[in-house]
């Protein structure tokens, strides 16, 4: 279909007539997939010479218009879909198809109308970008549509149901669906409180069905696992505190006094691994919350019980004092580290049970280690500390072709993205060489890095697994509309979120 612009306005000069036509034929090009008449510069240079003609405020409404107006044509496809359930994948692909292309014609068109968008948009505070403009119309007129709305989130809702019985879905599809609502800025609103409530509903009688089961706790880390890796594949990482609370409410809170006649040790070990990772990671939703929590289990438990809990607590605490001490030491160093450390120092019979494991850290790292460790021995001689590698966290500072950025990462992913200072590209074996890392962990590490969200290395040849055959290049060409990324670990056993390099010692 072809969309022309209207109320043209009164131009008189010939040349500017001419130089309208050549847009107007340009931009309904690109909408309707056809080739351009002219050149791309040449269309370049035509934006810059109407601009110059003073006209930048009708050029500007004469764009939004043929926009909105090919955007408003779009909407009739998807309220003439056949309504049937079987029909719900398809109708997905077409709405993602339609907004891939939108967001491929909104490039185009910005690129041509580049000079408006750079001088009068910009000094204009009340117009939005072109792209803004584009997103706009295109929440406007085809998400906003409350029957288009609804069956794009009940068919995501959908398809994530099948994937939790246990179905192969189109993760990809997912994943730009629910991008594209967050883009929209619909996502909380039209996605994720649904998305909540049909959680609490599934995971309530699951856990009623379930719970008398032998193996229910082995059932409930399953599931967790599970939802922690949807949001790693396609959900809104802000998505993920909500999800994980209303999983362990309906499957764990609702049924504590039965798990606690079950058995305690078997409670006792998952509460304290679940609280352990809440405290480090500082996901907790309130530490008076937990302190409520911990009262009830001394309540029904006694005081032995909940010991090693409320010690968790109390080496948190003694931890934040003991970091202020030591960063006021490192004040006073003469040759500071340009890396900032934060530790938190367990006690080894409080917290859960975590596998040494031996990894080649960078040499100012180990630097920086030694100098904690006289630091720290030297007010409390005799404790013996160890390091735990698994439980590290760093932010590296990065630059891609697109600019700087921040990476949140865990140690190991640390470790693996610091050999790229280093070279382009490495086998995993001079990975596993270089780093120490073991091959599981490693593995994980480097599918984290190259296969989830956020790529920021490439893997050669391509794949979601890891081979020892595989080989992996820095991705200069990655791109992030966020300045500092995390970058999740698949399939994390116990992970320290801090906005600095962490190591945790027992």
């Amino acid at each position: 279909m072809c969309v022309h612009f209207t109320d043209r306005p009164e131009l008189t000069d010939s040349y500017t007539e001419d130089t309208w036509i050549k847009l107007r034929d340009a931009v309904s090009a690109i909408q309707n997939s056809t080739s351009i008449k002219y050149n791309l510069e040449e269309l370049y240079q035509a934006v810059e010479n109407l601009c110059s003609y003073k006209v930048s405020p009708v050029l500007y409404k004469q764009l939004r218009q043929v926009c909105e107006d090919h955007i408003q044509a779009q909407i009739h496809q998807f309220r003439e879909y056949p309504s049937s359930s079987l029909d719900s994948l398809s109708f997905l692909k077409r709405m993602n198809r339609c907004w891939q292309d939108h967001c491929s014609q909104t490039i185009m068109i910005r690129s041509i109308f580049l000079f408006l968008d750079r001088t009068y948009i910009l000094q204009n505070s009340l117009l939005p970008s072109i792209w803004d403009t584009g997103l706009e119309l295109f929440r406007t007129h085809i998400v906003s549509d409350g029957a288009v709305q609804s069956r794009t989130v009940e068919g995501i809702l959908e398809q994530i149901e099948r994937e939790r019985n246990g179905e192969t879905v189109d993760r990809s599809l997912l994943r730009s669906l629910l991008g594209m609502l967050s883009d929209l800025q619909v996502y909380k609103d039209s996605f994720e409180q649904r998305f909540l409530t049909e959680t609490n509903r599934l995971y309530a009688a699951e856990g009623q069905r379930l719970m008398q089961e032998r193996d229910y706790l082995h059932h409930v880390s399953r599931r967790l696992e599970e939802e922690n890796d949807r949001v790693i594949s396609y959900l809104d990482q802000s998505t993920q505190k909500p999800l994980i609370a209303t999983v362990e409410k309906q499957l764990l809170g609702e049924h504590m006094n039965a798990i606690l006649q079950k058995g305690k040790d078997v409670f006792e070990a998952f509460y304290k691994k679940d609280l352990a990772k809440r405290l480090l990671v500082g996901k907790s939703a309130s530490v008076d919350a937990e302190k409520s929590m911990l009262s009830k289990l001394k309540h029904e438990c006694g005081a032995a019980f909940t010991s090693k809990l409320e010690g968790m607590f109390k080496d948190m605490e003694l931890s934040k004092d003991i970091m202020i001490q030591f960063k006021q030491y490192m004040q006073n160093q003469s040759d500071p580290s340009n890396i900032e450390l934060t530790v938190n120092i367990l006690t080894m019979g409080y917290w859960p049970s975590y596998t040494p494991m031996d990894v080649h850290l960078p040499a100012e790292m180990v630097k920086l280690q030694e100098v904690f460790k006289i630091f720290y021995l030297g007010k409390h001689s005799g404790r013996k500390l160890q390091w735990q590698p698994t439980l590290g966290h760093a932010v590296l500072k990065t630059e891609f072709k697109e600019g700087k950025k921040e990476l949140q990462v865990s140690l190991f992913q640390t470790l693996v993205l610091l050999m790229f200072n280093e070279s382009d590209e490495y086998s995993v074996e001079e990975i596993r060489t270089a780093t120490g890392i073991e091959d599981g962990e490693l593995k994980r590490t480097l599918q984290s890095l190259a296969c989830g969200k956020a790529r920021v290395l490439n893997k050669m040849p391509r794949g979601k697994d890891v081979e020892d055959a595989d080989r992996f290049h820095f991705n200069s060409d990655f791109t992030h509309k966020l300045f500092r990324i995390k970058i999740n670990q698949i399939q994390m056993k116990e992970t320290v979120s801090v906005a600095s390099v962490q190591f945790i010692l027992l």
